[in-house]
């Protein structure tokens, strides 16, 4: 069974508190939040028993008080920049949270496009959006943003801004990731309110770092390893222990840009800022969650090591810098890990090089390798019938349903049908069956078989299960571990010379 290190219910319970008592104090709080929003995955990995969408459930107790406004920068939509975690661009991430916010029955204010100038693919969107009836703000660049504060605090910065009009005492500002305009957003509607009249706040709802656990806290260190892309290091908040002479952690662009920000604030309200430390600006109660130490530092090291493995595929695919990885390398040594703790990793190896000999391959063996919740590791390796992630996983529920070896869950017949439809019929130079073909075929086997419905009940259980494949998986089979809850790293080697076929 799988260790518990968070309290979840403490931290609903502490986080929503926290942000109703800043609320009190304005008439509008405007409310950054950082990280995802719905399906906190890293959250998840860190700290074990964390709910996942624990802040969607903080927001839904707050939904009679709070609306939601979502930016995005136009340039992210103009390259089409993907989200790992889905593997769809910002622009569908955007229309996905929107779905999602409505089924929590959370008010979506509007969409927000910054640092907008008419870009061809940005105004595509933005007509998308309205023919559904979603209002769509735009907001252009400032210049000198955010350090010439006589230009951003006058009519020739925010006040050219658009004033997005609102009706509840809580703003979430959220956005698909980094760099999207929150904070600007933010401080564009405060002066805006200051100038109806109103007084109005801004709050940055944290999850990481964690200020008050260590600074080399393999916690911390997990979130640094998690935003090495954007080269994120975690630093004690020196205004903090200044004012208040308590150690606080804190990450190196909110402390860089805290000066500036508290003059924005007091500029706009005319009023000296409450705020004496960046750390003073987030709502954090997460290191209140925390019950077992122990289980939290071995999650962290874990998630330290999938990044690593995560940062040498995106470096092979061309989304990095060879930067980054060596600044995740330097994290691993720091920590003094190596991959091969990742408990999958050495079995998926060991067998794909006993196939690789066995078989006389030219090219790397595609094996898959399963850590299931009890510690036993099921391995599945690519064939001419189906992939290393399909065969991995119906070894793995037939392993949880005390189904033999020997016993068939798939029909041949059935099996050789898909495929001949999938090569003649749509013309797919693929002709493995891939995860997804072979979970349907599982799905479809278990209406009339009885083993194969033993089997597929078993789906559920593989949450949480860590896996390695010894290639790069495509997007699809990668999505579809992902969507039954797998943990799942590669070795950076694609898996054939193609460069559109893996």
């Amino acid at each position: 069974m799988k260790k518990i290190g968070f309290d979840s219910d403490k931290y609903i319970e502490e986080q929503t508190k926290y942000i109703l008592e800043r609320v009190n104090n304005y008439d509008k709080l405007y409310l950054e939040f950082g990280g995802k929003l719905i399906g906190d995955k890293h959250a998840k990995r860190v700290l074990p028993g964390f709910d996942e969408d624990s802040k969607i459930k903080i927001l839904q107790k707050l939904k009679d008080k709070a609306e939601i406004l979502i930016c995005v920068y136009s340039g992210d939509i103009e390259r089409n920049k993907i989200r790992g975690d889905y593997g769809i661009t910002y622009d569908m991430d955007i229309l996905k949270s929107i779905d999602e916010f409505n089924d929590y029955g959370l008010s979506v204010n509007s969409v927000l496009i910054t640092r907008y100038s008419g870009q061809p693919a940005t105004k595509v969107f933005i007509n998308k959006l309205e023919k559904r009836g979603i209002s769509v703000y735009t907001h252009e660049a400032i210049e000198g943003y955010p350090y010439n504060i006589d230009q951003i605090v006058s009519d020739e910065g925010f006040g050219k801004n658009p004033y997005i009009p609102t009706t509840k005492p809580i703003v979430v500002v959220t956005a698909p990731g980094a760099g999207s305009g929150k904070l600007a957003t933010s401080l564009s509607q405060i002066y805006h309110e200051s100038h109806l009249g109103k007084i109005a706040g801004y709050s940055k709802f944290e999850t990481f770092p964690v200020w008050n656990v260590p600074l080399k806290h393999p916690l911390n260190i997990a979130y640094e390893a998690a935003t090495v892309d954007l080269k994120d290091v975690n630093m004690i908040d020196s205004f903090h222990y200044e004012a208040y002479g308590e150690v606080a952690v804190n990450y190196n662009r909110d402390i860089e840009t805290f000066p500036v920000i508290k003059r924005i604030i007091e500029r706009i309200t005319k009023k000296a800022s409450v705020f004496k430390s960046p750390t003073d600006m987030g709502v954090n109660r997460v290191g209140f969650g925390i019950i077992d130490d122990e289980v939290v530092i071995k999650a962290s090291y874990d998630e330290i090591i999938r990044r690593c493995f995560d940062t040498e595929v995106f470096y092979k695919r061309g989304l990095v810098d060879e930067e980054v990885v060596n600044r995740i390398q330097l994290i691993m040594e720091e920590m003094e890990l190596k991959k091969e703790d990742r408990a999958p990793v050495l079995p998926a190896r060991e067998y794909a090089d006993k196939m690789k000999k066995k078989l006389n391959l030219v090219g790397p063996a595609s094996v898959m390798a399963f850590e299931l919740a009890d510690g036993e590791i099921i391995t599945g390796r690519s064939t001419e019938l189906m992939d290393a992630s399909a065969a991995a996983i119906l070894n793995s529920v037939k392993y949880l349903a005390n189904i033999s070896d020997d016993i068939l869950l798939l029909s041949p017949v059935i099996l050789g049908t898909i495929q001949k439809m999938k090569v003649e019929e749509l013309s797919s130079k693929m002709t493995s069956l891939n995860t997804n073909e072979i979970l349907i075929a599982l799905a479809m086997s278990a209406v009339t078989n009885p083993t194969a419905q033993l089997a597929y009940e078993q789906l559920s259980h593989l949450v949480d299960v860590q896996a390695h494949s010894t290639v790069i998986l495509n997007k699809d089979d990668e999505q579809i571990l992902k969507r039954l809850g797998i943990d799942v790293t590669s070795d950076s080697i694609f898996s054939s010379d193609n460069l559109f076929y893996i």
